[in-house]
């Protein structure tokens, strides 16, 4: 019984989300025009059930490059109408249009020559003939089993949310590195802001030997800086790189390894990348590779050794 009820819940919900995709048209597109066009805030409003949705919509502009605030329409009566200003535009949640906090905004948001977008259950109601444009997000029935719990119209609201923050998003050509900035504590800001440079080992971190270095030396330097890799360079100029699995391997091919350089077992087509590079890119290079760590060069067509970054390196920021 109780996994019926749930069931039956979904299905509502995702019929009136089906119903509302058929519908979308002008009004849609008059509302995506106003808000790419608007050179203030986004102030969405909404009392009771409509305005916790409203402040979740607001977040979404918000995050996605809009600038946007919630606007308590009883707050707004005792002073916060003051956060109005020209240049904004109202998005306005009602589910049946008849919100008497909302409908005395009105002559406010006139007097500041404010589009009102009306987000709506009742096309016809006061709010409606007051707004600009009317986005129809009305229900066939609620969920509730009784049709009186806000559920399937408080779903619709929202996903409508998201449709005009995300279509304004594209209309704006807004980018994921945009939606990072926005975002710098986040895994996402993490993986597309932080760049190879602001995490590789260079200096006396960085593992290097010469290509006349003997064994001894290389498994001195690799055991000493603890990646398990070291630059082989001559004179800065990178020529290749030892890792474990090439010391592994040099000592099935040579008996007498202790006597061979490094040059001797060094892999020469070292893979590499760029101080300017994403680090979400270099560990998308390393995953491709199937290697723990990439030596660094000043730039994509140079062999100058400037460091190296390491897969661990990448899981401590986050990266990963």
């Amino acid at each position: 019984m109780t996994v019926n009820m749930a069931k039956r819940v979904l299905l509502i919900e995702a019929d009136a989300l089906r119903a509302l995709a058929e519908r979308l048209g002008e009004e849609f597109v008059r509302a995506i025009q106003i808000l790419k066009a608007c050179s203030g805030k986004l102030v969405v409003t909404g009392l009771g059930k409509s305005g916790l949705v409203g402040r979740k919509i607001s977040a979404t502009f918000a995050s996605t490059g809009t600038p946007s605030f919630f606007l308590h329409p009883v707050e707004a009566l005792h002073g916060d109408i003051g956060m109005l200003s020209k240049g904004d535009v109202v998005l306005a949640l009602s589910n049946r249009g008849e919100t008497g906090e909302i409908l005395q905004l009105i002559p406010y948001f006139k007097r500041l020559e404010l589009p009102v977008i009306a987000m709506l259950g009742r096309t016809d109601s006061t709010l409606a003939k007051s707004a600009e444009v009317i986005l129809d997000v009305s229900v066939k029935e609620e969920a509730c089993p009784y049709n009186l719990v806000p559920t399937a119209s408080t779903t619709a609201m929202l996903a409508m949310g998201d449709a005009l923050a995300l279509a304004l998003l594209e209309e704006k050509g807004f980018q994921p590195e945009d939606f990072a900035l926005l975002h710098p504590a986040g895994a996402l800001g993490r993986k597309l802001l932080l760049k190879v440079s602001d995490l590789m080992r260079a200096g006396k971190e960085l593992p290097s030997v010469s290509p006349e270095a003997g064994m001894k030396e290389v498994i001195l330097e690799m055991s000493s800086k603890m990646l398990g890799h070291t630059a082989v360079a001559d004179q800065g100029n990178l020529l290749g790189v030892i890792a474990d699995g090439d010391l592994r391997r040099a000592m099935e091919k040579y008996p007498d390894l202790l006597k061979k350089k490094a040059k001797d077992i060094m892999t020469e087509n070292s893979k590499t990348t760029t101080p300017d590079a994403l680090a979400v890119d270099a560990l998308s290079r390393m995953e491709k590779h199937k290697i723990t760590a990439l030596l660094v060069c000043e730039s994509a067509d140079s062999r100058r050794l400037v460091g190296i970054i390491h897969l661990h390196d990448l899981l401590k920021a986050g990266v990963v």
